[in-house]
């Protein structure tokens, strides 16, 4: 069944049964076999065919849902008896949030792969909503977060602080000035993140901490779209100093001198509630909560 599954995952996800079978290293005929063979045991089609494409219809949906957290939980029981070995191998997927995954994580996997070369580990880079969903339904090992995590069948514990600051290009009038309030800034346009980041959610709480509505905003999907934007001088943003350091030596951007800031959050680590952990996850957790790996500014 398990082959079945991976089949049929590996053909919803190419859209096509030859590059399915490519993918898979099968003949195109042992995908279709595959697939009729799950849909005989399912009960029902699971695709919609058509010359070029196949789509998934409303059974296929539930069973692509289903399938992925099958072979993810299929993957994480081989990787926990292979750790019997005591040997740290494998695969690892992780999840992080924007921040995190684009200007932290890159230098802590340098050092687990300096230290376990066999490891092989996997990033997928999402806002704090969609990597708690990948955890949910066991797509990830590990996931690292800035923003709140809802579920209540997933451990979280802070692991850093990262610091926020407003900023301005370098060239803002108001980046020389020193005795700057929220209120000054009433007429900037302000470029936040979309709903569900951990930034978006930090910014929002500082609006209503100093109970400050800003007249003009503008919401980006990416941080790196935003410092641009910010640099270029159409306008202010809140964002964290792991993600402006470098804008920041070379005076593109600059930080507001403003009472009650920088606002300080946390990181924080997500891992399943089970006790069950593969070798590979323990010594990445162990780099993480290694104080010398955020040492990079």
């Amino acid at each position: 069944m398990d082959q079945q599954l991976l089949v049929f995952v590996t053909v919803v996800e190419k859209q096509n049964f030859s590059r399915a079978a490519e993918a898979l290293h099968m003949t195109q005929p042992a995908v279709s076999q595959h697939i009729q063979m799950l849909e005989r045991s399912i009960g029902t089609k699971l695709l919609n065919r058509s010359n070029k494409y196949v789509h998934l219809n409303k059974a296929g949906e539930i069973v692509y849902h289903h399938a992925k957290e099958i072979l993810g939980l299929y993957t994480k029981m081989r990787n926990l008896v292979d750790d019997l070995t005591n040997t740290a191998t494998g695969e690892l997927s992780i999840g992080a949030s924007y921040t995190f995954g684009e200007y932290v994580l890159p230098h802590i996997i340098a050092r687990l792969r300096e230290q376990f070369p066999l490891i092989k580990p996997t990033i997928t880079i999402g806002n704090t909503y969609e990597i708690e969903e990948l955890m949910t339904n066991n797509q990830i090992d590990v996931g690292i977060v800035e923003g709140e995590i809802k579920s209540k069948k997933l451990h979280v514990e802070d692991i850093a602080e990262d610091f926020m600051s407003i900023i301005v290009s370098g060239k803002h009038p108001f980046a020389m000035h020193k005795d700057l309030t929220l209120q000054d800034l009433q007429n900037e346009t302000w470029i936040v993140r979309e709903k569900g980041s951990g930034t978006r959610e930090a910014t929002d709480g500082m609006f209503d901490k100093f109970q400050f509505s800003p007249k003009d905003m503008m919401e980006f999907g990416s941080t790196q779209i935003i410092k641009e934007s910010v640099e270029a001088g159409l306008g202010v943003s809140l964002l964290s100093h792991w993600a402006i350091h470098k804008e920041l030596k070379l005076e593109k951007l600059a930080i507001l001198k403003i009472q009650g800031f920088p606002i300080i959050r946390k990181f924080s680590l997500v891992t399943p509630s089970t006790k069950f952990q593969t070798k590979a996850s323990e010594v990445f957790v162990t780099l993480l909560k290694d104080k010398e790996g955020y040492n990079i500014i």
